[in-house]
């Protein structure tokens, strides 16, 4: 028999756990899929903005007890030498994916919300319904599904996303360390082909996730060579890695990162967090912008339940409306920044730009952060 419910989010990473929180306070019913158990580890650079503590508060999630790390400043450094430093408007925490996801599946159970391992296949969607179908067998049916099932997935494919045909020529790595680095800065730094950011999270465990150009990549034997040969230029990053112990056996790698545009609803799911677009990881604002999608998501769902909004056409439409004026500008300067840092001699310019005019690094900042998340009064 099929499992069904109202709404289904496919996907129980930060965003689709917080969107499952929301809804379910806001008394709707929800289930959410999940393909890994919890907890593990994913690749993420583990900065997440203040922005989000006010809707954490709302939604009666206290990250405090995960004791994370407080970050209040913000170091570039190129490969070149040179290094800014600045404070950070709003600041931060550095938490592990581990540590969040686990704490938001807990919390989830905790409250009575539908929780199921599986790996979604198909999603169909015939008379105003979803029918969705996992390898396992299962079947759902659901009148919402969210997905929610992070930068790219075999049922990106099904659904003929326009994004994954293109190949990325993007790799990401990252890994756990002990070291000495300092709590209170998150360290962007830029190498030849990429960029890497360092910063404390839980338990004084350093991590070190960076964005490589896999045709540099695969030109040398493995992670470490690539490191050593390539990494290393930037010699703020040589000091970091010399002075850290992995504790991870291996670090863990990802492949086909896409920033190409993606939709925010197709074939009638609405997309959040990283499903939905993806941030370039030196603006440091992904982790927030997911869970800020995750809210904007579960209000609209709530106003449609309750006849505010008159039909699923108009749901899309607001909800497409919304996430482009929260993220859209954000996804277009992540990407501008990007190429502009790929490039060694725009890269010296910026650099001694911002070194003449340092309130430019904090306009920076504001371009691909938010401001402090409040739940709506419904």
């Amino acid at each position: 028999m099929p499992i069904e419910t109202e709404i289904l989010i496919i996907g129980g990473g930060l965003a689709g756990l917080t969107a499952a929180l929301h809804l379910k306070k806001l008394g709707l019913e929800v289930t959410l899929i999940e393909k890994q158990n919890y907890p593990h580890h994913k690749v993420c650079g583990e900065y997440i903005s203040n922005e989000i503590l006010p809707y954490y508060n709302w939604l009666g999630l206290d990250l405090s007890v995960l004791k994370p790390n407080q970050i209040n400043q913000l170091q570039f450094t190129s490969v070149d030498g040179n290094s800014i430093k600045t404070n950070l408007p709003l600041g931060g925490i550095g938490l592990s994916r581990y540590a969040i996801d686990n704490y938001l599946y807990q919390v989830a159970t905790t409250r009575g919300i539908n929780i199921f391992h599986g790996n979604v296949q198909n999603v169909a969607y015939t008379n105003n319904q979803f029918v969705v179908d996992t390898v396992d067998g299962s079947v759902y049916k659901a009148q919402h599904v969210i997905g929610a099932y992070g930068k790219r997935a075999l049922l990106d494919s099904k659904l003929d996303r326009k994004f994954i045909g293109k190949k990325s020529p993007y790799l990401a790595v990252k890994a756990h360390y002990k070291s000495n680095f300092a709590n209170n800065i998150v360290s962007l730094n830029n190498f030849k082909g990429g960029y890497c950011g360092v910063s404390k999270v839980e338990n004084d465990i350093l991590n070190i996730c960076y964005l490589a150009d896999y045709e540099s990549f695969k030109k040398h034997k493995n992670i470490d060579t690539f490191q050593k040969n390539v990494l290393y230029q930037n010699k703020n990053l040589e000091r970091i890695f010399s002075e850290a112990e992995m504790i991870f056996e291996a670090p863990l790698t990802i492949s086909q990162i896409s920033f190409e545009k993606k939709e925010p609803v197709l074939n009638h799911i609405l997309m959040i967090g990283d499903t939905a677009g993806l941030i370039h990881p030196l603006c440091g604002n992904g982790m927030a912008m997911a869970i800020h999608s995750a809210k904007i998501v579960a209000e609209l769902l709530y106003k449609y339940h309750n006849g505010i909004i008159p039909d699923r056409q108009a749901l899309e439409k607001e909800y497409t409306q919304q996430w482009k004026a929260l993220f859209a500008q954000r996804l277009k300067f992540g990407k501008i920044l990007a190429s502009v840092l790929k490039n060694n001699m725009m890269e010296n310019i910026a650099m001694k730009t911002v070194n003449l005019f340092p309130a430019m690094l904090n306009k920076t900042i504001k371009y691909t952060h938010g401001k402090p998340i409040i739940a709506s009064e419904i």
